[in-house]
């Protein structure tokens, strides 16, 4: 730890981390994705090859490199630390878009090369790339020749001029906006959270943290950053599977978990060797939920202490967490307090900070804040203000002791089964039909994904447009989390006086309607024409 409380001063960049490590522990361990694992030294090597090869194809300090790949791997790590070498900036690309959303990320982000997985061929034939970006498949077979490296001095040159605030990772995330917004993380808030996560969890070289989150979500990023700031080692199941992700929990003895979302903690819980796996290593579990929740889980392993935590891709992941030390009580009913460096404030209507234990729109600030929204200055400056607050959209409350709760959003997000989806895109999207003149998206409460789309539409007049119909527009051009699972065609829309949508009368209408008819899960996605999606 450092003058600016954060140690920080130890590396200018995410690969000097790792440089630095290599030379100190090479034979350590830094990550295992399904029992292939890596050293140190070995992913050092590795990323400094990328680098010479994506040098050798003309990248430099400032361009974007794409990556769309399925599954995390060791590959996909040295893909983008290789480019961070370089000054250039890693932006991975959710590997569940379809061509819709990966021809927006790639004409907004003008990438230089675009990685992709031969997997996608179908989507990426789909799209076509941008003017000067070159496609390069990788498939099972690909390999960087020899004959395709640059000279090293030629990485070690922009590497040099690489600091702290050099952008390092540029991750796209559904917003209040119609179009998902691109976030800009520097090397410094990456640096940052794993130095804040390894503090609060006490995780050390002797540690091994699991996680299933992908690394095209911050989450992923979170915990690859923590595994190496502490000097220990990530574990990662590539594709999640609970029997899988079970098995490599104990198999590798991992100590701290870091499944975020209740959900794909509760498949590990409920998979059918859980009763007799030896989870005796596993000290800490991270995760996000309500409190009977939490609560449930942590009874069904009460010797791994639960924690709870609250972040956004803007706070380049957790920016408070709860701390192992805490009572029962307050890890399963707040959500932490802030890490280091981390300053978090409620605000009112008027923009005044509000007193502890009034709620209010969460707001913060710190050293793990992003750097903007790429190409878009006008969101961001109306998202950060001039003193370098950043307003969250959500509605929280900080109790007088310190720890913040989380009440809810108050932007028009829905999240489904843990991922972000943006009402106003999913209604930009829904418009496109030729028959559907209005369309409202808000969140119908869901048993399984915490809740999943619902979709009012008005349709163009002499239209006629079934529900499963639309349904089925949407299935295999839009992500399937993002695919309304119930449709209601309506003739009018409750109002406010300046003719706004009342979405919270929408929300109580979907609500109530499904509590009368005893639903409580929605129906699985089925396309008439292929059968279940």
């Amino acid at each position: 730890m450092g003058s600016n409380g954060h140690g920080l001063e130890e590396w200018r960049s995410v690969f000097d981390l790792i440089d630095r490590r290599a030379a100190a522990t090479p034979d350590a361990p830094v990550v295992s994705f399904d029992g292939e694992e890596l050293s140190y030294a070995g992913l050092r090597e590795s990323t400094l090859r990328v680098a010479r090869w994506l040098q050798g194809m003309g990248v430099g300090p400032g361009d974007r490199v794409a990556i769309l790949l399925r599954e995390a791997s060791l590959r996909y790590m040295s893909f983008a630390i290789g480019a961070m070498r370089l000054g250039a900036v890693a932006l991975p690309i959710n590997a569940r878009n379809k061509a819709h959303e990966l021809r927006y990320v790639l004409e907004h982000a003008e990438p230089a090369v675009f990685l992709a997985g031969a997997e996608f061929d179908d989507v990426v034939a789909a799209v076509e790339c941008p003017s000067g970006c070159r496609l390069v498949t990788v498939d099972s077979t690909f390999a960087i020749g020899d004959d395709e490296l640059a000279p090293l001095a030629e990485v070690e040159a922009p590497a040099a001029d690489v600091d702290l605030d050099t952008p390092a990772l540029l991750l796209y995330t559904s917003g209040t906006t119609a179009r998902p917004k691109g976030c800009l993380i520097s090397h410094r808030a990456l640096l940052g959270v794993g130095v804040n996560c390894t503090e609060r969890l006490g995780f050390g070289a002797d540690d091994r943290l699991w996680t299933p989150m992908t690394m095209f979500h911050v989450g992923g990023w979170q915990a690859l950053l923590t595994a190496m700031a502490g000097g220990g080692a990530l574990s990662h199941p590539g594709i999640f599977d609970p029997d899988r992700a079970l098995a490599q929990l104990e198999r590798e003895r991992c100590t701290h978990a870091f499944p975020a979302f209740e959900l794909i903690w509760l498949g590990v819980l409920q998979a059918p060797g859980f009763a007799t796996a030896d989870l005796t290593a596993l000290r800490v579990v991270i995760n996000v939920g309500g409190h009977e929740r939490l609560v449930q889980m942590q009874e069904k392993l009460p010797d791994a202490i639960q924690v709870s935590c609250l972040g956004m891709t803007e706070s380049c992941g957790s920016m408070c967490m709860g701390s192992p030390a805490d009572p029962l009580e307050l890890r399963t009913t707040t959500s932490g307090r802030p890490l280091a460096g981390m300053e978090l404030r409620i605000i009112g209507e008027d923009g005044e900070e509000l007193p502890a234990g009034e709620e209010g729109e969460l707001t913060f600030r710190g050293v793990t804040a992003f750097s903007g929204y790429f190409r878009d200055p006008e969101i961001t400056a109306g998202t950060v203000d001039a003193d370098g607050w950043i307003r969250t959209g959500d509605l929280a409350c900080v109790l007088p002791e310190g720890p913040v709760q989380f009440r809810g959003r108050l932007k028009d997000m829905l999240k489904v089964g843990g991922e972000n989806v943006s009402a106003p895109e999913l209604e930009d999207f829904l418009i496109s039909h030729p028959g559907i003149a209005v369309a409202a998206v808000v969140g119908a409460p869901d048993a399984r994904y915490g809740e999943v789309a619902a979709a009012f539409v008005k349709l163009v007049p002499g239209a006629t447009v079934e529900e499963d119909e639309l349904i089925e527009f949407c299935l295999g051009k839009i992500a399937t989390f993002k695919v309304p699972r119930y449709v209601r065609v309506v003739d009018t829309f409750p109002t406010s006086a300046s003719d706004k949508i009342q979405k919270f009368a929408l929300r109580e209408t979907i609500t109530v309607e499904l509590r009368e008819r005893g639903i409580t899960e929605a129906p699985k996605l089925v396309a008439r024409s292929a059968g279940a999606s």
